[in-house]
């Protein structure tokens, strides 16, 4: 179940921000506003999470592991964005996911 709302709560915080992002790169206010709002609810939805988290892990555990965030945010923004992806940048999501598993070890 932690497990679980970890991976649920980074997921929608990334997902969130991806809708934010959305809102530069488009000029029609509907889709602004509508993408803000997908934003802000993927986030607090998110956030939601996190407190269900911090329910179930010790603090020292769920801070730490919301850096798998940067992982959804490293796919999102390479399969909807188009963003390039360099050794530097996949050499530091190894670290984050080593980084994980040590924390959970």
């Amino acid at each position: 179940m932690s497990f679980i709302t970890i991976i649920g709560m980074t997921f929608l915080g990334a997902l969130g921000g991806l809708y934010l992002k959305k809102i530069s790169l488009v000029g029609e206010r509907k889709k602004k506003f509508a993408y803000f709002v997908l934003g802000g609810c993927f986030y607090g939805l998110g956030a939601i999470l996190n407190i269900i988290a911090l329910r179930l892990l010790p603090y020292t555990i769920v801070f730490p592991l919301s850096s798998i965030t940067y992982i959804w945010t490293f796919l999102f923004s390479f399969l909807f964005l188009s963003e390039k992806i360099n050794r530097f940048k996949i050499i530091g999501l190894l670290l984050i996911i080593v980084g994980a598993f040590c924390i959970t070890g």
